[in-house]
């Protein structure tokens, strides 16, 4: 069974409202990324911690030299994230577009 267009126009509609700003995500991104917080917005929490977990251990071992390597690591992951954001954006649509329909073939019809 598939929606019809009225339904298609209405996830449609959904997916708009409710999928996460590109422009918010790259201004998290640019401006707090080392804390992974583009990452919480986008709800992967757990690389999000692994991000914070590393940028903090490497500001706080820096004396020690092993916060250099630490921080390297954060900065790669920081400029892949740039590119790599536009598919995360996109797979976050994907999935609220999927919950939406599978909803809207779920509920009751209207009679």
């Amino acid at each position: 069974m598939s929606l019809t267009t009225e339904q298609q126009m209405l996830v449609e509609q959904r997916v708009t409202n409710d999928a996460k700003s590109p422009v918010v995500a790259y201004l998290l991104l640019i401006f707090l990324g080392g804390f992974g917080a583009h990452r919480f917005y986008l709800g992967k929490t757990g690389t999000a911690i692994t991000m914070l977990i590393l940028f903090v251990l490497g500001w706080l071992t820096l004396v020690i030299v092993i916060g250099i390597g630490l921080l390297i690591a954060v900065g790669i992951w920081w400029i892949v994230d740039i590119f790599l954001l536009p598919g995360l954006l996109q797979a976050d649509k994907d999935a609220i577009r999927q919950r939406h329909s599978t909803d809207m073939l779920h509920a009751p019809v209207k009679t």
